[in-house]
């Protein structure tokens, strides 16, 4: 007869902490520019709610107004950062906590901080200048400023992604036909911009990339140089 039912069992505490294997000994803060965006245009959107929006039209949204008001220079900026309402809000950051993290370890969080701010100053101008009547915020355009960017995270010399020509013909063709026969309150303008924005800086990036990878091979203190004169 079997007895060992009888016996203690042995109990393992698991720690809390303990995941897959490893200790979590703390949450990482991965992606500052990322995170930081994100919850700036939170704490705007809930200040907005308790000013009754005065201060998302303030501050965070742009629209054309004499240059001798100082708040114009930074809503040309900080439009970025309001939102209506939190469907507004979730439906930009959901997409931008998905690629944002990726394209902010892939470049840099200084060149995605500058992107995002690169991006804003154009949309703001072109806002301004086309449409004297209109209001702008959202973070839409840096939604698809990111979506392009990320496509040339795979771009290599001589090589063009069809996964960069398929997003890139899908992003235009929609926001193009949305603008010409859909009547909503979304600026399909702000979305071509941030995506050609996108497009251009993800380009910039690679470029520059590649010319400090040539920079360093041919310098005359580089490794290689060094093992190309042995060799001769």
């Amino acid at each position: 007869m079997n007895l060992a039912f009888l016996l203690p069992k042995k109990r393992y505490n698991i720690p809390i902490n303990y995941v897959g294997g490893h200790y979590v000994k703390r949450i990482h803060y991965n992606a500052p520019v990322t995170l930081t965006f994100t919850f700036i245009s939170l704490v705007v959107l809930l200040i907005s709610y308790l000013t009754n929006g005065n201060s998302t039209f303030l501050l965070f949204s742009v629209y054309r107004s004499p240059l001798s008001d100082p708040f114009s220079y930074i809503r040309i900026f900080g439009h970025v950062a309001g939102h209506a309402d939190f469907q507004h809000f979730f439906g930009n950051f959901s997409i931008i906590l998905l690629i944002g993290p990726l394209l902010e370890e892939k470049y840099g969080s200084e060149y995605l901080a500058g992107s995002i701010i690169t991006t804003a100053l154009i949309t703001g101008l072109l806002e301004i200048i086309l449409f004297p009547n209109g209001l702008l915020l959202g973070a839409s355009g840096i939604v698809f400023m990111m979506i392009l960017m990320s496509s040339f995270t795979n771009f290599k010399k001589g090589l063009v992604p069809l996964s960069l020509i398929i997003v890139a013909c899908l992003y235009l063709g929609q926001e193009i036909f949305n603008g010409i026969f859909v009547e909503d309150n979304i600026s399909q303008l702000t979305h071509i911009i941030g995506g050609l924005s996108g497009a251009a800086l993800g380009y910039f990036f690679y470029a520059k990339r590649n010319l400090l990878k040539r920079t360093k091979t041919t310098s005359p203190f580089s490794v290689e140089s060094r093992k190309l004169k042995v060799e001769m």
